[in-house]
């Protein structure tokens, strides 16, 4: 009987520590919602939602490059040095056009990708070693290429930050396609299976002729791409490029986004509606600590703390 008591318990935890790592992060955003409605004056008004929607945009879009790369079994700490890249780059070809600086900056962001995952796929270069090393040198050249801040002047990029298609911001649009494209890739298409596959087990992939390596630099490139668009996107957003500060610790808010939205950080699982709430999750609790005049290292604190506490319950019932 007592046998059979511990047995309900344990399965009751498991149970639960299941739904804290599926549903957990919605949960936190509900509370954070509760909380401000209740303590923050002037939440609920419009102004306040589209400022922190637009926010997040950026955030989101990075995390969700993030996330196929933590999925593959991977992280890329680089990304943050990519919006830094990003935005010397559009400030420096956005005399040629607009357009023609947001293809620069992809392509920019696309070469670091392609750096990270040709050291992870060809040399075998552990994903936390070679993209740390990008983090550093694609900072370093963002700088040599704008030493300091610069105002953009430019309609289309101030239309791109501050314009909106039927009252929801073009910033929020662009982060809410990409998601749904994400989603669609990774749960619909052969990529997406592959990618799964591979994080799981690589050798297995491997043994099973996958194209492991083609696949790992895909990653990447779209990984880079996305923080690349997330760094024009905030350049348009601030009106101004800054590599100095731009996707300053970006990769930390990337990284609890993903795993606090149930993407184990062991590979072969891949939530983007998780992820899109954890963006979310973080988003308010940055905006809630400093409404409340916290200084903004306590976000980081808060980011770590987070990130740990979910990362533990994953690791908990991996071991159950």
């Amino acid at each position: 009987m007592t046998d059979l008591a511990l047995g309900r318990t344990a399965a009751d935890r498991d149970r639960l520590l299941r739904l804290l790592q599926n549903y957990g992060v919605y949960l936190g955003v509900a509370v954070l919602l509760l909380v401000n409605i209740a303590f923050t004056p002037h939440f609920l008004s419009g102004e306040n939602f589209r400022t922190q929607a637009v926010q997040v945009a950026p955030v989101l879009v990075v995390a969700l490059g993030m996330a196929l790369a933590i999925g593959s079994e991977g992280v890329d700490l680089s990304v943050g040095s990519v919006m830094a890249l990003s935005t010397s780059l559009v400030s420096l070809y956005l005399g040629y056009g607009m357009w023609v600086a947001l293809v620069v900056a992809l392509l920019g962001g696309m070469a670091v990708g392609l750096a990270n995952g040709s050291l992870i796929a060809f040399i075998g270069v552990q994903p936390i070693v070679a993209t740390l090393a990008l983090m550093v040198a694609g900072r370093g050249l963002a700088l040599v290429l704008l030493p300091q801040l610069k105002d953009v002047r430019d309609p289309t990029m101030a239309s791109l930050g501050s314009g909106d298609l039927l009252g929801i911001p073009y910033l929020v649009l662009i982060a809410a396609a990409l998601a749904l494209l994400v989603a669609f890739v990774v749960r619909r298409t052969t990529f997406g299976r592959q990618l799964l596959a591979i994080g799981d087990s690589r050798p297995a992939a491997l043994l099973a002729g996958l194209p492991v390596r083609r696949v790992l630099i895909t990653v990447y490139v779209v990984c880079g791409a996305l923080a690349a668009l997330a760094g024009v996107l905030a350049t348009a957003r601030l009106s101004a490029s800054d590599p100095t500060s731009l996707g300053n610790l970006m990769e930390l808010s990337a990284i609890t986004a993903v795993v606090v939205g149930g993407t184990p950080l062991s590979g072969g699982r891949v939530r983007i509606g998780g992820t899109v709430a954890g963006a979310v999750l973080i988003q308010l609790l940055t905006a809630t600590l400093i409404k409340h005049d916290l200084p903004p290292s306590w976000t980081q604190i808060a980011q770590a703390v987070v990130i740990v506490l979910a990362v533990c319950a994953a690791r908990e019932r991996g071991e159950r």
